[in-house]
């Protein structure tokens, strides 16, 4: 397993976790981990940044918001993302994401993730480690 995010299967799709000290560590292991699902994060180049902003007030409901709207811009800005950075203050999430332009022989995509899904959703806090996790529907 790896420190700060893996895989776990799930029926016909993906489940996601990330791990962090804070909430907004486990956010941005997270989308590391959802990246992973389609590409290896390590050949992607931090080039390009780009800013996400979500709201909600309950946690769990803003871990979907940040995954759906950072999908949304791989899908419409035709780009991956290999780092990550999120700040969380009274339910509004500012985030951060590095990337590249895709690149079909560089990045050699697999899977395409649809969408993400409220199965599985947990945001938590164990043993003073931040956990994030959810289904991806691939």
């Amino acid at each position: 397993m790896r420190k700060d995010w893996e895989h776990y299967s799930h029926t016909a799709d993906m489940g996601i976790r990330g791990f962090g000290e804070s909430i907004e560590q486990s956010f941005a292991n997270a989308a590391i981990a959802m990246i992973a699902v389609n590409v290896d994060p390590e050949k992607i180049q931090q080039e390009i940044q780009i800013q996400i902003t979500c709201h909600e007030d309950d946690i769990e409901l803003l871990f979907i918001a940040w995954l759906n709207n950072l999908l949304y811009e791989i899908s419409t800005r035709k780009m991956f993302f290999s780092k990550f950075q999120v700040e969380i203050k009274d339910g509004e999430l500012t985030g951060y994401a590095w990337g590249e332009k895709l690149d079909l022989k560089k990045h050699d995509p697999g899977v395409e993730i649809k969408g993400i899904s409220y199965s599985d959703l947990k945001v938590t806090q164990e043993n003073g480690k931040w956990i994030a996790q959810c289904i991806v529907d691939i």
